[in-house]
């Protein structure tokens, strides 16, 4: 199966905030700015769109399709207590107790990485059993940065490390194109 996975346009949110399973909007030029990339990539097509069920998510996919498919296992990770606080604010032990533990640690007594990957992995699965031949994806970075890990056939922990340990470099809007066997 192929996938193309999108991320959603810039959330209505300042700088260096935490913001992962908060469920933010997004500027009305941006969603317009990224709808419009897309198009020009020819996508949806005819392939069925998936999306994490968060706003930021949910408006570029109602562009693309009338009949998503929402998924909250698709979401962004859960930071617990951290959500809407600054990086800044947070105190640095958490933070390096989480880098400590990055599999295990519940950042915020949010959700653990594995965790995340657990439910990404079930969506995948999801997905895949739906039987189309390809398929977009509208949800986040960290998704997106365990949908290509587990795409390599790693294990679902070294996935989710590996994903982990990757750098923050997916842009908003970004499209990120997977084969799963």
């Amino acid at each position: 199966m192929k996938l193309t996975l999108v991320r959603h346009p810039r959330p209505a949110a300042a700088e260096g905030i935490c913001y992962g399973r908060s469920d933010l909007p997004v500027d009305p030029d941006e969603l317009a700015r990224v709808h419009a990339a897309l198009r020009d990539l020819g996508l949806p097509g005819d392939a069925p769109v998936f999306s994490s069920p968060l706003r930021r998510c949910a408006a570029l996919a109602s562009l693309l399709s009338p009949a998503v498919l929402y998924d909250a296992d698709l979401a962004e990770m859960d930071f617990g207590d951290w959500e809407g606080r600054n990086w800044n604010d947070i105190p640095r032990a958490q933070v390096d107790a989480w880098a400590a533990d990055l599999l295990h640690d519940r950042p915020g007594g949010g959700e653990s990485v594995l965790d995340v990957a657990r439910r990404v992995a079930a969506a995948l699965a999801r997905i895949r059993r739906h039987g189309s031949a390809r398929a977009i994806v509208v949800c986040h970075a960290g998704t997106m940065r365990l949908a290509a890990t587990l795409a390599d056939g790693a294990p679902l922990e070294q996935a989710a490390l590996a994903a982990a340990s990757r750098p923050h470099r997916i842009g908003y809007g970004e499209v990120v194109r997977l084969v799963f066997s």
